[in-house]
């Protein structure tokens, strides 16, 4: 057909063929994608009446690379792209016709009509005693070899100085070499029964020294999985329609395959959350549906504006470590004690920070700021002092779940780990004794605008006083009857501690005074 060529397929989609399709055709029009797809016109309805039988064996090459051309991955392409006998082909014609007649009732008014030009010849193959004996690795009785190749209809032609002269079923067309006759043999003798000898040869790769990223990810692992969390390991490859009209993740950055199988094979990610988002809609389905899972997984993307080349192939595209968390449903369930509480985001910001702590950063060193975007109906956004993003956490939207056909609220956040490990080299693990002097707490309650957060309520305090200040806590906040229209109340604990002394009241009250005169002169605060 012409390059273009329009064609509907039996799914109802229209297609344009290409002048390198295999195709079959009538006197005037294609029918059918030969050996993938059936046409519209040339498909069975309840109003048929007449039916033409055709059966063919296509070549296995011309199959696959016109389902790969058009995306599409059929039973049939699926046993043609791995070859069928040939010599069936009449056969299953007249068993196909037995069947119309004897299930559907019809009538047989046609002759068949077979055109093999050039009939495929069984393959022959030699195979030596010696050379199976050397490949397989034990030396097998002749009788025994002429029985299993019986048992598999492989006719043994002659015999001739060790060597068998064989000719292989047209259906086995994976067989045409002597190693494969050789796998045949040792398959049904069974692998089982071949010894070792008294020595084996072999190699052994490994390090001295595990990687420090190695070590650091196989940490944070071992510090999910305590909490309950269980890791999961998705496909790399996505589907396009996941990415279509993100501004987040445009579609023009994802990194193509050349041969996709499918539509939904056809992309490298760019983001965890849809693997994942995949994952938990496969469970939910099965009645699990508290769920915490989490991920290390790579994401790629490509710079359109970038172009490879010869010295620099590879220069427009960009692999990246990840690491996804996901958290939905319960995340206690419910005893005769206590009743099941749902999952928050303020469990999964909890997660988060515990990362953070982990390998070393404070929440001090990084800034935290509200976002929004298309993943999220609400979320936060991790970046270091000087503007590197770290990651983003919050409540996936719900144009997502419903994607996913998931109908339960879900949490996510997605850490760059790169940019993570990075910052944790630079950190010195330092090891001290347990202070032996008594800590000191300290309760305040504050009335603030409604503005204010507790971000700011901590750089504040902390800013105050380093050196003695361990802890901030906030327990509690209130806000409506009884206060000021914009105002809302903070409830803090601090820990104070001198490793070295024990404080006493007026160093306590020094450091308490110094805190509360900064709050009230850089939040406006005042003591309730």
């Amino acid at each position: 057909v012409d390059d273009g060529t329009k064609f509907v397929t039996l799914d109802g989609v229209e297609r344009k063929l290409s002048d390198r399709d295999l195709m079959i055709c009538n006197a005037h029009e294609p029918m059918c994608i030969a050996g993938v797809f059936g046409g519209m016109d040339s498909g069975v309805t309840e109003a048929t009446t007449d039916i033409f039988l055709e059966s063919a064996c296509f070549h296995p090459t011309w199959v696959r690379k016109t389902a790969r051309r058009h995306g599409l991955n059929t039973d049939s392409s699926f046993r043609f792209e791995r070859g069928v006998d040939p010599s069936n082909t009449v056969y299953a014609l007249k068993i196909a016709a037995l069947l119309v007649k004897e299930l559907a009732g019809g009538e047989i008014c046609g002759d068949v009509f077979d055109w093999y030009p050039r009939p495929v010849e069984r393959p022959s193959v030699e195979l030596s005693y010696d050379y199976l004996a050397s490949l397989i690795g034990k030396d097998i009785e002749a009788e025994t070899i002429k029985s299993i190749l019986a048992s598999l209809e492989i006719e043994v032609v002659s015999e001739r100085e060790g060597v068998l002269d064989l000719r292989v079923p047209t259906y086995r067309v994976d067989v045409t070499r002597p190693c494969d006759v050789a796998e045949e043999i040792l398959r049904v003798y069974g692998y089982d029964n071949v010894e070792f000898g008294e020595t084996m040869h072999s190699s052994l790769s490994y390090r001295q020294t595990t990687d420090v990223s190695e070590r650091l990810q196989y940490l944070i692992s071992e510090q999910l999985t305590a909490c309950g969390f269980y890791e999961i390991m998705n496909n790399s490859l996505t589907a396009v329609s996941y990415y279509e009209g993100l501004q987040t993740y445009p579609l023009e950055k994802c990194v193509r395959l050349m041969n996709p199988l499918s539509n939904d094979l056809a992309v490298l990610r760019q983001t965890l959350v849809f693997g994942g988002l995949e994952s938990l809609a496969h469970n939910i389905n099965r009645k699990k549906a508290d769920l915490m899972m989490y991920e290390f997984g790579h994401v790629y993307s490509r710079d359109p504006e970038k172009e490879s080349s010869e010295a620099e192939p590879l220069r427009p595209f960009k692999e990246e470590t990840n690491l996804g968390l996901w958290m939905t449903g319960d995340v206690c369930a419910g005893n005769w004690a206590l009743p099941a509480r749902k999952t928050t985001v303020y469990d999964l910001k909890s997660v988060v920070e515990n990362i953070f702590a982990r390998i070393g950063l404070s929440m001090q060193e990084l800034s935290v700021a509200q976002t929004s975007g298309e993943l999220f109906d609400a979320s936060l956004a991790y970046a270091t002092k000087d503007g590197k993003t770290i990651g983003q956490m919050g409540i996936v939207s719900r144009k997502l779940l419903k994607m996913a056909d998931i109908h339960q609220e879900v949490f996510y956040a997605e850490l760059k780990w790169d940019v993570l490990l990075k910052l944790a080299l630079r950190k010195k693990v330092e090891y001290r004794d347990l202070p032996k002097t008594m800590p000191v707490k300290r309760d305040l309650a504050l009335l603030l605008d409604a503005g204010v957060t507790f971000a700011q309520v901590e750089n504040v305090i902390r800013s105050s006083e380093r050196k003695l200040l361990k802890e901030i806590t906030l327990f509690d906040v209130y806000e409506g009857k009884n206060l000021e229209a914009g105002k809302k109340s903070y409830a803090v604990s601090l820990i104070l501690q001198d490793e070295e002394k024990t404080l006493n009241d007026k160093q306590i009250d020094a450091v308490m005074n110094k805190i509360i005169a900064n709050l009230q002169k850089q939040l406006d605060a005042k003591l309730r």
